[in-house]
């Protein structure tokens, strides 16, 4: 019997009764705003190889969700590459994308480095994955996620899988694996049989934080004594609801999480590309805006596709208004 991994502060369950209030929430709390009315409502900037290529060292653009390409000592570094039109394990049902792609993987420059956080399906995307197996150096995830990912064609050699507070140093960047409060599985057979996590991306010049998924714990003072402080921020503000704060922020614990890490600038992401949850598509932006301004955090919110630096001020526009 394979282990289940465990949270280090609380333990995710859902039991039948509460399964069934989120069913019901689903249907009866669902904003009518939840998705947007058509993709033009959120703007992306189109990118070429070229572009890419063409991309300031110690930059960073977002593609959707929790998909951000790094560009740092001139080394591509993608994470959780989700390029298919639903977060689903079908092609026909479930969340299904609310914009284009600012690029589609074909275009994609070689990439050096590619974090997967965790295995469901907004994350890890197994399309995604035979695509870009080609054109990547290493795959860098969590216990027992390699497994998933040879499935899809990664060769065994070409992933490193790490436990929590593990790190792999790649000639001058060095990738940290840190704990996250959050649970996984495809299936409803593998419940937490493979590890998650947020990541540390330690370079020359900067420390940058992707939090991917997860709700609010303890653990972020820890990683930020040990790895902090950090210039930049990347965490999850949306897909949110009170009745699974366990596992995903409201904005107001993506505020106090961005305070503990004691960073620079908060780059809110896990919004704007899937329906994944009751609130209207645009609520996260907005709550976390006027969350930041009330806290005098500095903030950025870069349109899909809108290259800004890690390092120095980019300034970006409310563009969801």
């Amino acid at each position: 019997m394979k282990k289940r991994y465990k949270n280090l502060e609380k333990e995710y369950k859902v039991r039948f009764k509460e399964g069934l209030s989120i069913i019901a929430s689903m249907i009866k709390e669902k904003s009518k705003n939840a998705k947007p009315k058509h993709k033009y409502q959120i703007p992306v900037n189109f990118l070429t190889k070229t572009d890419l290529e063409n991309m300031e060292d110690y930059s960073v653009v977002r593609f959707g969700h929790s998909t951000l390409l790094y560009k740092i000592e001139n080394e591509f570094i993608l994470t959780d590459p989700v390029f298919s039109n639903r977060a689903s394990p079908f092609s026909f049902m479930g969340p299904k994308r609310f914009h284009d792609n600012p690029i589609e993987i074909d275009e994609l420059p070689f990439i050096k480095s590619v974090i997967i956080s965790h295995d469901h399906y907004d994350h890890l995307d197994k399309k995604s994955i035979k695509k870009l197996k080609n054109k990547v150096e290493t795959f860098y995830t969590t216990l027992e996620v390699g497994q998933h990912l040879m499935k899809f064609g990664v060769l065994r050699r070409n992933i490193v899988e790490l436990d929590w507070w593990d790190s792999k140093k790649k000639d001058s960047i060095e990738f940290i694996c840190t704990p996250a409060q959050h649970f996984s599985g495809r299936t409803l057979l593998d419940r937490d049989r493979t590890l998650w996590s947020s990541w540390v991306i330690k370079a020359p010049k900067g420390k940058f934080y992707f939090g991917a998924d997860g709700g609010y714990f303890e653990g972020f003072k820890e990683i930020a004594f040990n790895h902090g402080p950090f210039d930049m921020s990347f965490l999850e503000v949306g897909a949110y609801n009170r009745k699974w704060r366990d596992i995903h922020m409201l904005p107001e614990d993506s505020i106090q999480a961005h305070k503990d890490l004691n960073a620079k600038v908060l780059f809110p992401i896990h919004n704007g590309t899937f329906d994944l949850s009751l609130h209207a598509w645009d609520e996260p932006f907005e709550r976390i805006s006027a969350l930041a301004k009330k806290n005098n955090i500095d903030i950025r919110f870069p349109i899909m596709g809108e290259v800004i630096s890690l390092l120095d001020y980019t300034p970006t526009k409310n563009w969801w208004r």
